[in-house]
């Protein structure tokens, strides 16, 4: 079980978040979360890939985050406030997902004490990832952004199209192109 990689849980932590969460089937293109929406959940995913992201006023889409297996995604300041998301949530492939409501989680929280401690470690952990990509943002090269996306996202790299990486990147994917046969020649 995914939460074993933090702290081992016992046959009942396993049954209570297994009688807790939502399996879903996404399709493709298919959105968890829209924008205005408030996110009631964190999801999970156990397989296929989603993308995070925000549309400027002139309509171009902006990738904050990918996630494929084995990740949770989710609007985490829509989630706790309880507000209406400035984000989307779109599935890039077909994808099977966990779902777990908000008050499913804080009775986790209160009742097992180890998921408590998880969800903080993971929550810290993507705080740290998007410190990092912050940090790349205002003092890396676009090839250093490109190769960072390429260690962070490795199994990534070949099942997105250039448009989604470049957006994540915030180059053009012509750009991206140029990047890629760059570092091809090497």
């Amino acid at each position: 079980m995914y939460f074993d990689n933090y702290l081992p849980l016992d046959d009942k932590e396993k049954e209570e978040v297994t009688n807790r969460v939502i399996e879903k089937n996404i399709k493709r293109k298919q959105f968890i979360l829209q924008e205005g929406d408030v996110c009631r959940h964190y999801s999970f995913v156990i397989s296929g890939c989603f993308k995070m992201y925000s549309v400027d006023t002139s309509g171009k889409e902006h990738n904050i985050q990918f996630a494929s297996e084995n990740e949770w995604i989710s609007d985490i300041g829509s989630f706790h406030s309880e507000k209406g998301s400035r984000l989307f949530i779109e599935a890039i492939e077909p994808s099977v997902i966990l779902q777990l409501e908000k008050s499913n989680l804080i009775y986790l929280y209160t009742h097992y004490p180890k998921f408590n401690r998880t969800f903080r470690v993971i929550i810290e952990d993507k705080f740290v990832e998007l410190q990092n990509r912050v940090l790349q943002k205002i003092s890396s090269t676009a090839e250093e952004r490109y190769l960072s996306f390429l260690n962070q996202y490795p199994q990534l790299s070949n099942r997105l199209p250039n448009t989604q990486i470049a957006s994540y990147l915030g180059i053009t994917p012509e750009f991206l192109s140029k990047i890629r046969n760059h570092i091809s020649q090497k």
